[in-house]
């Protein structure tokens, strides 16, 4: 077996050990509501930091240029670029 292989088998194991573990837990023993809370718990505060991260990126990210702007700039350095090709091209002819 390659490394990938034995890795993503030992992934599946433990998965599996946590599943069957968080079930005993739940169904099985006392603590099942101090778990099913604390379960909950995990979740919200996964979802909405995630949540957080992504409205404070939003936030923080300066709005990009608009597209005539780009545009423009890109028109201009093309009108450069034709330019220098043809002075280029004037001195060329120039010396022959």
């Amino acid at each position: 077996m390659s490394k990938d292989q034995v890795i993503g088998a030992g992934i599946l194991i433990v998965s599996a050990a946590v599943i069957i573990a968080y079930l005993y837990l739940v169904f099985l023993t006392e603590f099942s509501l101090l778990l099913l809370k604390i379960t909950a718990a995990v979740a919200v505060v996964g979802v909405f930091g995630i949540l957080g991260w992504i409205g404070y990126t939003l936030a923080t990210t300066p709005p990009p240029k608009p597209i005539e702007e780009i545009e423009k700039e890109i028109e201009e350095e093309m009108k450069k670029i034709e330019e220098e090709e043809k002075e280029g091209t004037k001195e060329t002819e120039k010396g022959n």
